[in-house]
């Protein structure tokens, strides 16, 4: 179904369109003078000053047709011709009603549905998540499931970091500590243990002094670096560990990412274009995109009018090795080649002029449309000293331990909340869900490209714009239809008739959903859903205190309102299953 604005923008663009005026000039917003009225449409200033007429008596034109719509209970003007519109009450029943009905909730949904990945990983090989890989998990799962409720096909993508110098760093230890482990014998090329011999705990002790010992000593890097080449030469004893580090790294990262309720339709890395880069730079000498520039093999991809100079993309270094630029760009290659009409990257902003480079090489090379690929930069998590966020030592927080803070934060609180100090059975699961709705709200709540604070007494607040409250909103809904006796389904099945305020204000609320849905699509945003979903739940709970629900004496009242707790309930659960968040039973 359409909205509400744009149903509203259709009668008041009709009305332009009677005075021989572009019916676009109708579009009707929600008003930045709620006291006033709930929508307006500044069209009449526009119009005016095309065709050179006082905007004012426009605008009254405009009003003399909007009076006698049906749609419309009152239509006044303000300043130099602002129009003020308040629908009907029974114009808002009729769409409340159409919403209802609508499987699709009223979310916006794709003319066209495109096949999308969205890259919104990028975690090493042995090393264990940490807050920094945060929000990059969190926006990138919500756009995920944001793009697939508006219909595309979209899937994401891990993007491990699984090859390069650290994996010839893990290789060269390992080879000094254990020796005698049949990956290191020559000779052999199949035949290799199934069991790894490390632990993913044991190659996060061993990377680090790897990485340290190799910075320290030349002979060390050395070592390093020939293991890297011998790995990537295809040493069937090296691929047979590299696979070993691979697994054992997964399991891991499923674990950790599953306690987020982040996942994965495609685990690749860097590993897996490998075998793409050697045809990929033949392709662009052949081509005349490739230039040496100091000895090394780049594509030059600054344009006239850029602001600043962007350098250009380094494919093959002076040395004949790859890096990040020759990975990248062969893995766009790779997605183009499984047929994926988009690519998003949900990585941080400090990363823009690399997918500048990346991006326009791809385009130079034919891979994607410039419009085809996206960066979807993001800004940091930060303490409250402003420097992002790190632990009282000033180390790297893992994201186990923020998970584990958040959840005994949320135990602590669903406690204080029941007034009750006794250990209840449910209360573990209950505490995880909402302090994971708590870190990801908080997340999710703010504009993408902006740094937040990272406040977790605020954050797992069951009052103000939080994900508790969010939570408690919808457990109150469900608790409402439960001690009304009136099952979900049945309750759908009322009419409605609107006789309070507080009603038609929660189900004017209800009918800006497509508008949020579709601007949080187009624009990668998922906060505009965060706010929808916050100011619908605000208008539930003046529902709630101004208007008796299960105990309401008239019956054609009772079934009205009890349809609008179950309309409102699925709306939210239908939004924080977008954002990734799971509603306890109770709280």
């Amino acid at each position: 179904m359409i909205s509400l604005t744009e149903r509203l923008s259709r009668i008041v663009g009709d009305a332009f369109e009677a005075e021989g005026l572009d019916r676009a000039l109708g579009a009707v917003r929600v008003s930045d003078r709620p006291d006033l009225a709930p929508f307006q449409c500044n069209g009449a200033l526009a119009a005016a000053k095309a065709a050179k007429k006082n905007p004012r008596q426009l605008a009254d034109a405009i009003k003399a047709r909007l009076d006698g719509d049906a749609a419309f209970e009152e239509v006044t003007l303000a300043g130099p011709g602002f129009l003020n519109l308040t629908p009907t009450v029974a114009f808002v029943e009729e769409l409340a009603s159409e919403l209802k009905a609508d499987e699709q909730q009223g979310c916006f949904r794709v003319e066209k549905a495109e096949k999308v990945v969205l890259d919104y990983g990028g975690p090493n090989v042995a090393k264990p998540l940490h807050v920094g890989h945060l929000r990059s998990a969190i926006i990138g799962e919500a756009l995920k499931r944001i793009m697939r409720r508006a219909g595309d096909d979209a899937l994401g993508d891990i993007h491990l970091g699984d090859w390069g110098l650290q994996m010839g760093q893990l290789i060269a230890e390992l080879r000094r500590r254990m020796p005698d482990l049949p990956y290191f014998d020559e000779n052999k090329t199949d035949g290799f243990p199934e069991e790894s011999p490390v632990t993913v705990e044991e190659l996060a002790e061993i990377y680090p002094a790897a990485s340290a010992a190799c910075k320290a000593d030349p002979e060390r890097m050395a070592e390093a670096q020939a293991a890297t080449a011998e790995l990537q030469a295809g040493r069937p004893g090296y691929r047979a560990l590299w696979q070993h580090f691979v697994n054992v790294s997964r399991e891991a990262l499923e674990r950790d990412y599953g306690a987020l309720g982040v996942s994965f339709e495609l685990w690749r890395g860097e590993a897996s274009v490998h075998d793409l880069i050697e045809p990929m730079v033949a392709e662009l000498k052949e081509r005349g995109l490739l230039e040496e520039s100091d000895g090394a093999q780049v594509v030059f991809v600054a344009r006239e009018d850029d602001k600043k100079g962007i350098p250009p993309l380094l494919v093959v270094k002076s040395n004949g090795s790859v890096g990040y630029g020759s990975t990248d760009l062969a893995t766009l290659v790779q997605r183009k080649q499984d047929g994926f009409e988009r690519a998003i990257y949900v990585v941080d902003k400090r990363q823009s002029e690399h997918f500048v480079q990346v991006f326009r090489a791809a385009v130079k090379m034919g891979l994607f449309e410039e419009d085809q690929l996206e960066h979807a930069a993001f800004g940091t998590m930060n303490g409250k000293d402003g420097k992002p966020f790190k632990t009282r030592e000033g180390g790297v927080l893992k994201l186990s331990d923020l998970i584990a803070m958040v959840t005994e934060k949320a135990e602590e609180r669903l406690r204080e909340n029941s007034g009750d100090g006794a250990d209840d059975p449910s209360r573990a699961d209950n505490a995880r869900m909402v302090g994971i709705a708590a870190l990801k709200f908080a997340d999710l709540s703010n504009p993408r490209t902006t740094d937040y604070v990272f406040d977790i007494d605020r954050f797992v607040a069951f009052e103000g714009k939080t994900g508790p409250y969010l939570l408690y909103a919808a457990v109150r809904m469900r608790s409402v239809l439960r001690k009304a006796g009136v099952p979900f389904d049945e309750a759908m099945t009322g009419t409605f008739c609107l006789k309070e305020q507080a009603e038609v204000d929660l189900a004017t609320s209800l009918l800006g959903y497509g508008d949020a849905h579709r601007s949080a699509y187009e624009k990668r945003m998922p906060h505009i859903l965060c706010e929808h979903a916050f100011q619908t739940a605000q208008a539930f709970s003046k529902f709630y205190a101004n208007c008796r629900i299960a105990d309401e004496q008239d019956p054609d009242i009772r079934r009205s309102r009890l349809a609008l707790v179950a309309v409102t309930l699925r709306q939210i659960e239908d939004i924080l299953g977008q954002l990734g968040i799971q509603i306890p039973q109770e709280m």
